[in-house]
């Protein structure tokens, strides 16, 4: 069962314009409340945006060690900078040792040109 993260942002929660975000590109945010941090990130590709909780399935660990950089020099792949496992843009797995694990996504929506959490 998962643990609710109260630091994780409610819905309705304005993120960024979509203007601020490349294509492809990507954009982290970093959430806190007293003692609680929730991490997650956009990645622009293909016309849509998807948001996604910033953990490595395998590890644990963030995945980016630079802000806004989670996509791979290409903007073909999500980027596990912490061993290199490379996650398709629906966020599943596709190298070792991630390979057919699933980023967990964080629901975002866009309205007016803006991108709110879900």
């Amino acid at each position: 069962m998962a643990v609710s993260n109260p630091a994780q942002p409610a819905a309705g929660v304005r993120l960024c314009a979509l203007d601020e975000l490349a294509e492809p590109g990507s954009k982290g945010f970093r959430f806190r409340h007293e003692n609680r941090l929730f991490a997650g990130f956009l990645v622009r590709a293909g016309g849509t945006v998807r948001g996604f909780v910033d953990s490595c399935p395998h590890a644990g660990w963030p995945l980016s060690a630079l802000d806004d950089r989670y996509l791979t020099r290409d903007g073909g792949h999500i980027l596990c900078a912490g061993h290199g496992a490379l996650f398709d843009l629906d966020g599943l797995g596709v190298t070792s040792p991630c390979a057919g694990e699933r980023l967990t996504d964080w629901p975002v929506e866009i309205r007016d040109g803006e991108v709110f959490t879900a």
